[in-house]
């Protein structure tokens, strides 16, 4: 009777691994499938005729997906930046449990988050036309930025709150100023949660759609507007193509933030 309840639960183990691989990689197969189909047709299961000709097509530069990926790589990298200067003062001062009001200030950066994107970017949009921040790469910066903040000052505040008072004790009664404990002390310990919370806002603004698209189209064509586009014009190649280039960062990434990220980090989050 063991033997049998045994077999069983590894069977429905086996089952629910099997479901759950389905679901993660069935999309996945069914995006590679598009990104080498000539021509595919319902009800075929499989692609008529493969070949690579679409993959010409996306990197020519008429095409303007190399445009738009330089867009979305200089946009990103400036987002990165502008939330991380932000975000170690903050995830510093946050970090502190005497703070007063922390709470409500942790509550404030998670609050866009709250409301659906679409209401919160078109309202954004609205605001920056008044401010002649509309179609440029400022504008699209500020709204990834609110999008990203929220993920690099909370893990920066736990990779700070991390490191034991004992060792920044330590230095400032060796002589050490409260500006170079931190730099020499604080900071280089909490700099792996530093660095995962800014691949997180990378890959954010890399992904980022409707923020990008009510501020800053038509100036601005990052590449989710480029798929975007090739989708709603039938074009489940090219669309399928421009997916993959944007699957393929945040594949490499997720494995460095798992190498960076430390559990204890992980455990303060939030707390």
């Amino acid at each position: 009777m063991n033997r049998l309840l045994s077999f069983g639960g590894s069977a429905l183990r086996t089952l629910l691994i099997l479901l759950l691989a389905i679901a993660i990689f069935g999309p996945l197969l069914n995006l590679l499938l598009w990104t080498v189909a000539e021509a595919w047709y319902f009800p075929s299961k499989l692609p008529l005729h493969w070949g690579f000709s679409y993959w010409g097509r996306v990197f020519r530069p008429e095409a303007g997906a190399m445009l738009a990926l330089s867009k979305s790589i200089l946009i990103a990298l400036l987002t990165v930046s502008l939330s991380t200067l932000l975000a170690i003062p903050a995830g510093y001062a946050l970090s502190r449990r005497s703070l007063p009001m922390r709470s409500v200030f942790l509550l404030v950066f998670l609050l866009p988050q709250a409301f659906p994107a679409i209401a919160v970017h078109l309202n954004m949009a609205r605001i920056f036309y008044s401010l002649g921040l509309n179609g440029t790469i400022t504008g699209v910066v500020l709204v990834h930025t609110l999008q990203g903040l929220v993920f690099s000052v909370w893990i920066s505040s736990a990779a700070f709150a991390a490191i034991a008072a004992d060792q920044v004790e330590a230095a400032r009664n060796l002589g050490a100023s409260p500006l170079a404990a931190f730099f020499r002390i604080t900071l280089p310990q909490a700099s792996p949660g530093i660095i995962a919370s800014a691949i997180f806002v990378f890959l954010i603004s890399m992904d980022e759609f409707s923020g990008s698209f009510f501020v800053g189209s038509p100036n601005i064509v990052t590449l989710p507007l480029q798929l975007y586009s090739a989708a709603m014009e039938g074009n489940y190649q090219i669309a399928s193509i421009t997916a993959l280039i944007l699957l393929l960062p945040s594949i490499l990434f997720m494995f460095i933030v798992e190498r960076f990220l430390r559990a204890d980090v992980l455990a303060r989050v939030g707390s």
